[in-house]
Formats: structure tokens, C-alpha cells, sequence
């Protein structure tokens, strides 16, 4: 199950400083004059401007992935940065191996997401949510559901902030039938469904419980497209989790989704399906 969360901000909205951030920036600014650049020669070579990369390198700034990346490829390929990466933004209500995915969601101009195991995060309803994490082993105590709770609420602010961002969703039909939390939370997490579909930027699909053919059984998938068009996918297991970037793993993901897309109800059939399903409660 996803803990996802969000990172602490200053009045700057860059990242409050940490010993993991300090720590990450002092690693690029060494790499940096070993190979005898300058902020402004680095910055050229990665696409980032001179005072982004000093942000970085003084543990101010949180850096993307594009920058990892970036920064990795002009300091020699050794995987320290990405490696060191994967410690930063350790704050609560944030699963470990979320952070980088949750880092590009908050960029993203498409973002995917086929789910078969629960409401995806961005969907869920507080009694929902909170039901998940009653149900979490070992059991969380009161401030980490509190915590969990916040980073997913601001999470969701998404849906809303980035009207810009294309979001589409496809849910089994099970997911619902199973009715976790009980028969109220169920109702109002289709309602909320509901309302949230009704937004521009916003497509919910339903895959029917009877489908002869069905692309998705190999598990969820999550996919986004960035600002610079460079697409990223993400698979999750029990307590752990994988970022995609390799275009070859991109591009079955994408077939997978695309024939998943397909083969689940158009949106008004899903909404009718939805609507059909709340009255049956």
C-alpha cells in the first residue's frame, strides 16, 4: 500500500533545508570541481540555471529528477547522485520508495493510473483513506495516521491545482464491490467519484467485473508524461516499489494501458455503472 505524503516547504516554497539535502548538494558541488566546471558551465550542461544549481548544492532546493539525471550523465556516470537520491525527502506520511514518483506528480502534465486493488490515493475519501490505514500491519499509531492522512489530502490538491494536467483513471469494478470502511464509506466514495469526474482535467473508467479479455492482469500501472515530455511509469509490490524510465519498459507499459483503456467502460458508461452501484447500496 502507497504511504505518499508530501515534503516541507519554506516561505520560499523550496524545500526546508535537512542533513539528506545538505548532504546530496555537497556531493554535486565535489563531483562539480572534480570535472572543473563552474556553477554556470554545470547548469549549461544539465539544462538548469547557475542559482538552481547553487540551490542544489547548498541543501536548499529539492533536486528533480530531470536534474539527477542530468547531473549524473555530466559527472561521470556513477550512480552516487541517483543512489543518494533515493535518501532525500524522508518526511512523514512519504513511503520511501514513493518519493521520486510522488516528486513527478507534482509536474506532470498526463498522468495514468490503472488500479486493482483499492481506490487509487488521488481518489480516495477521508474515511476511505483512514480505513486503509487502520487496516496497515505492524499497525500505525494515531500521529502516523494523522500524518498520513495530511500528505494525502495535500496530495489530492492536485486534481484541482493543475487544471492544465490531463488525469485518467480506471478502476476494477471490484474495487468498490468489496466495500472496505462498510456500505457509507462505499456511498460516499462513489459520490466522491462522481464529483471528481465531473472535472475538465478528470476521466474516471470503470473495467467491468465480466471482461473475457483484459490486459491489466499482470497488476496496477502508473504512468506520467513530464513539462519536457519525457515519460516515467511506476510498479509497487508489498513494501517496495520501482520508478520506470527505461523507454523500452515505457513503451510496454503504455500498450498495457492504452488496451486497458479500451476494454474498460467509456466515461458515460462508467458514470452510469457508478451511479447504478449507489443506488444498489
Amino acid at each position: 500500500m502507497v504511504v505518499d505524503g508530501r515534503v516541507g516547504t519554506c516561505s520560499s516554497g523550496e524545500p526546508e533545508s535537512s542533513d539528506s539535502l545538505r548532504t546530496f548538494g555537497a556531493v554535486v558541488q565535489a563531483l562539480r570541481e572534480f570535472q572543473g566546471l563552474s556553477r554556470e558551465e554545470f547548469g549549461d550542461l544539465v539544462g538548469f540555471s547557475k542559482h538552481t544549481v547553487a540551490s542544489v548544492e547548498l541543501g536548499r532546493r529539492m533536486p528533480d529528477v530531470d536534474f539527477v539525471e542530468a547531473a549524473e550523465r555530466a559527472l561521470g556516470n556513477t550512480g552516487a547522485l541517483r543512489r543518494g537520491a533515493e535518501y532525500l525527502e524522508r518526511q512523514p506520511g512519504l513511503a520511501a520508495w514513493f518519493r521520486r514518483w510522488a516528486a513527478l506528480e507534482k509536474l506532470a502534465i498526463n498522468l495514468f493510473n490503472y488500479e486493482c486493488r483499492m481506490i487509487p490515493g488521488l481518489l480516495q475519501t477521508e474515511a476511505y483513506a483512514r480505513q486503509l490505514f487502520a487496516d496497515e500491519l505492524p499497525p500505525l499509531n494515531d500521529e502516523q495516521i494523522e500524518a498520513n492522512w495530511a500528505a494525502r489530502a495535500e496530495r489530492q490538491k492536485l486534481l484541482r491545482e493543475r487544471p492544465n494536467t490531463a488525469f485518467n483513471f480506471i478502476l476494477e469494478e471490484h474495487v468498490l464491490l468489496r466495500r472496505t470502511g462498510g456500505v457509507q464509506v462505499t456511498r460516499e466514495s462513489i459520490d466522491h467519484l462522481l464529483e471528481v469526474g465531473e472535472l475538465r482535467n478528470v476521466e474516471i473508467q470503470i473495467m467491468p467485473l465480466e471482461q473475457p479479455s483484459h490486459a491489466g492482469l499482470h497488476g496496477p500501472i502508473a504512468l506520467l508524461e513530464t513539462p519536457k515530455h519525457k515519460w516515467f511509469g511506476y510498479s509497487e509490490g508489498q513494501e517496495s516499489g520501482q520508478l520506470i524510465s527505461d523507454p523500452k519498459g515505457i513503451s510496454v507499459l503504455q500498450s498495457r494501458y492504452a488496451r486497458i483503456r479500451s476494454q474498460a467502460l467509456t466515461i458515460q458508461d462508467s458514470v452510469s455503472l457508478l451511479q447504478r452501484m449507489r443506488g444498489d447500496l
